[in-house]
């Protein structure tokens, strides 16, 4: 008769982080992700401010510097949308406060006047290298290489919005705008270069604020004379980057052209039928004399949009300073179908200083020329309309203003590598929501989970790998 198997003992197995299934495991899970992420890649917020002079008098300092751009930065990762929500949402809690003091070495956190008196005296290049450090760290450590164009060249995408309006002369350096009933605004926009991905980043690289030199100025400052100071700068700051600018028709012309050239960057300009006439007469004049340079593509879902390439190469086109230049233009009617059984066909055009083939023409369009609503969509309407409130004005003083400006651009670039990232994606497998629903569950952790200083210190101190999704 055989002999009847024992029973195995059950084993419990232990709750991993890859499945947090209690409000606190979840909320630590949301802690570690912004801790984690900060201190993986810039070595945590203590460190991340280093570069940046503090100007006030030692006697009269109660908060670091670091614990103030510190809670400038929560202020945007939280979805706040104002700084007077400082003192409501982190100010006065004690779980908030307790991790102030433990990661920051502050009694409590700091007001958000607090942090404007302050900003309005820092530098402001200082803090802009702040941001421009971070997205330079991250293409060091090769984040960004999976999504470079060609493999070589990394799209940074320049495009101006919009940053402050006001009804009155806001500061000496106004632009204005009178409108057609005779109302005068004064408003203050931004000339920004940002990388951009096909698998949705956008992080800021650098960035020209657009101002008039004073009150009365000859000639109002603009987006192209920002453009050229922009380039200059990004120039020097990157003398070996290999760079691919997106741009928009504003810029088609002699002069991007020419600085391009200079520099050794590659460049795909959208062309309206506007912009350079004799371009757009040379491309449909060759475009029947070269059938073979054509191509048919379907992509997305069932591949069921259809996209008609036609490109020429080698264009002469002479400018207004009488340089010449050789580029290609590339064409693409795309047509995807509509509710209704229709389709929709939208005409797309780039010029170009790549040389375009059939093996290249699908990459110049999809993953160069296309990127650029990008900065548009995953930038600006993110920023405007995704609580980070870009327009609304967190300080009146110019300089601080300025600050602010920034510490929303450090906050962006977190909360992208924190959505994106692995750390969030093995902790909550179905996703937390929307980005703004992952701020407002970050911040409810923030506030309620009570941590030790020890736990923050064991929390910090576990290697870790982050890892994105690159498609």
């Amino acid at each position: 008769m055989p002999t009847p198997k024992r029973p195995q003992p059950k084993v419990k197995t232990a709750r991993t982080v890859s499945s947090p299934d209690t409000d606190e495991q979840q909320q630590e899970a949301l802690i570690r992700t912004l801790l984690l992420t900060v201190q993986h890649f810039f070595g945590g917020f203590a460190l991340l401010f280093g570069g940046v002079h503090d100007p006030r008098h030692l006697a009269y300092i109660t908060y670091s510097l670091e614990s103030l751009l510190t809670t400038g930065v929560l202020l945007f990762v939280f979805r706040l949308a104002a700084r007077r929500q400082i003192a409501h949402w982190l100010r006065g809690n004690h779980q908030s406060q307790a991790k102030f003091t433990a990661l920051l070495g502050v009694d409590t956190v700091p007001h958000g006047d607090t942090l404007n008196v302050a900003s309005a005296h820092l530098n402001v290049a200082e803090v802009q290298a702040v941001v421009t450090g971070m997205t330079e760290t991250l293409i060091r450590r090769k984040v960004l290489y999976p999504s470079r164009l060609f493999a070589h060249y990394f799209l940074v995408v320049m495009d101006g919005t919009g940053m402050l309006t006001f009804a009155q002369r806001h500061c000496p350096h106004c632009l204005t705008r009178t409108r057609k009933d005779g109302q005068t605004i004064y408003y203050h926009p931004v000339l920004e270069a940002k990388v951009v991905t096909p698998n949705g980043f956008a992080f800021s690289l650098m960035t020209e604020f657009i101002e008039n030199p004073g009150e009365h100025p000859t000639k109002q400052d603009c987006e192209l004379k920002a453009f050229y100071r922009l380039t200059e700068r990004l120039k020097q700051r990157f003398p070996r980057l290999p760079i691919c600018l997106g741009l928009d028709s504003l810029f088609a012309g002699g002069p991007t052209f020419t600085r391009c050239e200079r520099y050794g960057w590659a460049y795909i300009i959208t062309l309206q039928e506007g912009d350079l006439p004799s371009v757009h007469e040379e491309f449909h004049a060759l475009t029947q004399l070269t059938p073979e340079n054509h191509l048919r593509f379907h992509t997305g879902p069932q591949s069921q949009t259809h996209q008609d390439f036609r490109w020429v190469n080698d264009i002469a086109y002479q400018d207004s300073q009488h340089r010449g230049h050789s580029l290609a233009v590339v064409e693409c009617l795309e047509s995807e179908p509509q509710g209704d059984g229709r389709r929709r066909t939208t005409r797309f055009k780039w010029v170009t200083n790549f040389a375009v083939t059939k093996s290249t023409v699908i990459t110049l369009a999809n993953q160069g020329g296309r990127l650029r609503w990008k900065i548009e969509n995953e930038g600006f309407n993110t920023q405007k309309n995704g609580g980070f409130a870009l327009e609304h004005a967190y300080s009146e003083h110019p300089v601080a203003s300025k600050v602010f400006y920034f510490l929303l651009q450090i906050a962006h670039l977190l909360s992208q590598l924190m959505e994106k990232g692995s750390l969030l994606r093995t902790a909550f497998p179905a996703g937390v929501g929307s980005a703004k629903n992952l701020a407002l569950r970050l911040l409810e952790a923030w506030r309620n989970l009570r941590l030790s200083p020890e736990q923050l210190r064991a929390m910090l101190a576990v290697r870790i790998q982050i890892r994105f999704d690159t498609s």
